[in-house]
């Protein structure tokens, strides 16, 4: 605690002693210096990685965006959620006895990781905590209200990164919510309308520090931010502390929630909002998080099949994303007992399946000068170095398949990376554009989509 209030209390002060980077210098507790600081070199490079929500909420399990049951039977006060509990519970059950049913008896962090590693994502964002404020690992500033202390009475944070650090190039981040519908400070603070800032140095703040100094996480996906500005949450404040002294500064990464306003315009990465679905090229390194459940982030007991994404939807969604310079986060909720759906991890392993023929086409690849094309069959763009990747979203219906972007040289070579020993025929076209002599055969793809690799192409 003392190591916690030291740093907090060094947070206050870097807007007046930092000064702008450059040269060895420090970040200021302000955007244009926060904003300046050149993102780690390994996110761009991951392009995939696994979201996980898991929490209390898990143990409900139940309606439209789970993770959020709390809120909707005693905030909103859905229909939904109140006949739920109406109909299951006895009137004097409290949100905070679900608990006591979140014992995670059957989490095994090396199964996940095994099943992380497999789906071919380069990094893992866990929740740490999430809106309901039960806290994943034992925060002294949670009492009674975290991991340890009840449910799991485990470290569910650091047994799972633990876990993920066994397995080289996978990269451990923790999702952290803000804010907390109904904690009593965050209440008073709002009522105030942020005026004071009783949760943010009591509870907020400390904990971030404390996740920052006892799991060193290389990713820190913030969120829950968006009824106050940056001001109340002292985010310059906490970020200027984060890029220049943290045990993490050279390597962490950040999303851009730290307040009202920041979406899309400050932080590191932009989410900008969930699902996050750009139209064209944007100007600045991004994400789209996206939910095998259409319906929910947290896991639903209800859930059916037709709501979640089949793989063949997951490859053409990732591959828009990649192709568009953007990272894909894909992600499950695990059941109560710590255990992750059959479904979810069928769907993991494919796209891992799919990546492991197709991954040279995505991995540390950069948005070509033209990203997409209306062939025969959809058709996007990835490059890396001197080679271009035409990522085939459809087996074309004919032998000979056009591509109209590519400038073929003297040196161009063709082949598909089910096959990249052998070439394939090529005719060129003017000004741009060739022919490609598909194979006989359509190879068989783990999920669905082909990678034409083309070498020596302007």
């Amino acid at each position: 605690m003392a190591t916690t209030t030291l740093i907090l209390r060094s947070l206050l002060v870097f807007a007046v002693v930092a000064i702008s980077p450059g040269n060895g210098a420090r970040y200021a507790a302000n955007w244009t210096s926060i904003d300046s600081r050149p993102l780690p070199v390994w996110y761009d490079e991951a392009k995939i990685g696994i979201f996980v929500h898991w929490g209390v909420f898990s143990v409900p399990g139940y309606g439209q965006f789970s993770e959020w049951f709390w809120y909707w039977w005693k905030g909103a006060q859905r229909a939904a959620e109140v006949g739920f509990m109406k109909k299951n519970y006895p009137p004097d059950f409290k949100y905070a006895d679900f608990a006591h049913d979140f014992k995670a008896q059957f989490f095994d962090p090396d199964e996940w990781a095994d099943i992380f590693e497999a789906s071919g994502a380069k990094y893992v964002v866990f929740t740490a905590k999430h809106h309901e404020g039960f806290c994943n690992w034992p925060s002294a500033d949670s009492w009674n209200w975290n991991s340890v202390d009840t449910g799991p009475h485990r470290d569910l944070v650091g047994d799972l990164a633990a876990a993920i650090r066994k397995r080289k190039g996978l990269h451990f981040g923790l999702y952290h919510s803000l804010y907390e519908w109904f904690h009593p400070l965050y209440l008073k603070d709002k009522a105030s309308g942020f005026k004071t800032q009783e949760f943010v140095f009591r509870k907020a703040l400390p904990e971030l520090v404390n996740l920052v100094m006892t799991y060193e996480p290389e990713l820190i996906w913030s969120d829950g931010d968006w009824e106050a500005p940056d001001t109340y949450w002292n985010s310059t404040e906490f970020l200027a502390w984060l890029y220049n002294d943290s045990p993490i500064k050279d390597f962490v990464v950040v999303n851009d929630r730290w307040g009202n306003g920041c979406y899309c315009k400050h932080g590191g990465y932009y989410n900008c909002e969930d699902r996050f679905t750009p139209g064209s090229l944007p100007g600045h390194k991004w994400e789209k998080c996206q939910s095998i459940d259409n319906r929910s982030w947290g896991y639903r007991r209800n859930m059916k099949i037709i709501e979640l994404m089949d793989l063949p939807t997951i490859i053409e969604d990732m591959v828009y994303v990649v192709a568009l310079g953007g990272n894909y986060l894909l992600n499950i909720g695990p059941m109560e007992d710590g255990m992750i759906s059959p479904l979810f991890e069928e769907r993991l392993r494919g796209m891992g399946a799919w990546l492991g023929v197709n991954g040279e086409a995505i991995y540390s690849s950069k948005p070509w000068r033209i990203q997409t094309e209306n062939a025969t069959v959809p058709v996007w763009y990835t490059s890396k170095n001197n080679t271009v990747y035409a990522i085939l979203l459809a087996w074309p219906s004919k032998l000979l398949f056009s591509l109209a972007a590519p400038k073929t040289s003297e040196a161009t070579n063709v082949a598909i990376l089910d096959n990249p020993s052998v070439s394939l025929k090529w005719v060129s076209t003017t000004p741009t554009g060739l022919v490609v002599v598909m194979p006989d055969n359509m190879p068989v793809s783990p999920g669905r989509g082909w990678v034409l690799k083309l070498e020596g192409v302007e």
